[in-house]
Parts: C-alpha cells; structure tokens; sequence
C-alpha cells in the first residue's frame, strides 16, 4: 500500500447545522495530537452540533480512540450533540469491543 495513502487528515466542514470532520486514513500514536488540535476547539462549542465522518478512517488504534472518549465527556454533561456517520465495519467492531458503541450516536451508512 502507498505510505501516503495510509496518511491521516482531517477535512472540517463548518455550517449553521453542525461542525462535521472527515477523517481518512490511519488514526493513530503518530497522528493523534493532529486530530486533537482539531477536535477539540470544536467540542468546545456546545451549541453546535459535532460529527466525525468516518467513511474513508482506515485504522484507529487506543489513542484515537481516547480522543473519541474525551470528547465524549466534554459534550455529555450539557447534552451537546455528538454523532459518527458512516463507520466502516472494522472500525464499528473495535467501537463495539471496547463498549464505545454504547456511548455514540451513529448515523449514515456503515452500520
């Protein structure tokens, strides 16, 4: 597989509705503080709704997933909308090991 493919990026999409992030490729150790400088200004801004597109996430590993769980709990205590759209099956399997699905709201395709 080519290295760059296997890249982490975020694409954000702001609007009225919601903050969406798209993320693609490998969400790991390596590129985890890349997505936090990202996700976590916006988890801040309870009054906007927050979704992680993750269509085109090809691996997330613990750190990501702590990520997930952080902002998890930033957003719960005041209801703050948080939802993943279209997880790949892989990645909704680890969700449902570690018990994370419990906790998401999950929209689009993917489930």
């Amino acid at each position: 597989m080519d290295r760059d493919a296997q890249k982490f990026h975020v694409k954000v999409l702001n609007t009225p509705e919601a903050n969406v992030l798209f993320l693609s490729g490998e969400l790991d150790l390596s590129t985890a503080e890349q997505f936090r400088s990202v996700v976590e200004p916006l988890a801040g801004q309870r009054t906007v709704p927050l979704k992680l597109n993750l269509r085109e996430l090809t691996y997330i590993d613990s750190t990501g997933i702590g990520i997930f769980v952080s902002v998890l709990k930033k957003r719960q205590p005041e209801e703050a909308s948080f939802a993943v759209q279209e997880v790949p099956a892989k990645i909704r399997r680890l969700f449902d090991m570690t018990g994370l699905s419990r906790y998401l709201t999950m929209e689009g395709g993917g489930l």
